[in-house]
């Protein structure tokens, strides 16, 4: 993969609301993670070369971000079963599904997920009391990120 097709990739992470990027080619594999608003190449490996010429590689820094520790939040949390756009109500005028303190059953709609223009709706994996809600309405959300938190 040559830098500027490299600098271009990191150009549109930075510039978008993705966070992480991973793109394999057969010259070799790249992933650039954005930490605090930069995107950056964190791994770059590079495939056998076939050409019987020697090619010559730039190197690339590997950047290594320090593990972050978060306190899990305490009680059941029902995640994200897919990749899309999260709405806490069926339309933009009507009331949420559910608030903090809501008292849900096992098979209630929580949320709806939007993903590939179909409206997906979320239900609760468990009963008991909503004491958190994660994400914000409109907030793109990704596969297994938690969603609420059910006591």
């Amino acid at each position: 993969m040559d830098l500027r097709k490299l600098k271009t990739l990191i150009d549109l992470v930075s510039d978008s609301n993705v966070s992480e990027l991973e793109i394999t080619e057969a010259e070799g594999k790249v992933r650039i993670v954005k930490s605090m608003g930069v995107a950056q190449p964190v791994v770059m490996q590079q495939a056998p070369q076939v050409a019987a010429a020697p090619v010559v590689a730039a190197p690339v820094a590997a950047v290594e971000a320090a593990p972050v520790v978060v306190a899990a939040p305490a009680g059941h949390a029902v995640k994200s079963p897919m990749v899309g756009t999260f709405y806490r109500s069926s339309s933009p005028g009507s009331a949420p599904f559910i608030q903090i303190g809501s008292v849900v059953k096992e098979g209630d709609t929580l949320c709806i997920i939007e993903a590939m223009k179909i409206l997906n709706e979320i239900e609760s994996d468990k009963s008991g009391t909503v004491t958190q809600i994660l994400c914000e309405n409109g907030q793109a959300v990704e596969y297994g990120q938690p969603l609420f938190i059910v006591e």
